[in-house]
């Protein structure tokens, strides 16, 4: 059975590899991609977090789950806001490259 730290492994991997692509890459819907490839891993931390640590009566503490379901809520709206801000700019400039995005006047 994996242990907490098999989790935070994980977690930590998938952060890391989130992290490098914003860092590296320069689409910025491949950014967008890796911020939410984060925050899928602060979430598994969270969830993990809460299935290993118990409470008084011996049974997992479910208050970080209930957490992860509004991060999950914001992360929807994010991408609803996101990728529409995506499309006008594609619209605008008909290129995703962030070095091409250098002045924020259209």
């Amino acid at each position: 059975m994996p242990s907490l730290t098999h989790y935070l492994l994980a977690s930590g991997i998938l952060f890391a590899v989130g992290f490098a692509g914003v860092l590296i890459r320069r689409n910025i819907l491949v950014i967008f991609m890796c911020l939410e490839l984060m925050l899928s891993a602060a979430n598994l931390t969270l969830v993990s977090f809460s299935r290993f640590h118990l409470d008084s009566q011996g049974l997992p503490n479910y208050h970080a789950q209930i957490l992860v379901f509004f991060t999950i809520t914001v992360a929807a709206a994010e991408v609803a806001v996101g990728l529409a801000i995506l499309v006008a700019l594609f619209r605008m400039r008909q290129t995703v490259h962030v070095e091409d995005l250098d002045q924020m006047k259209l």
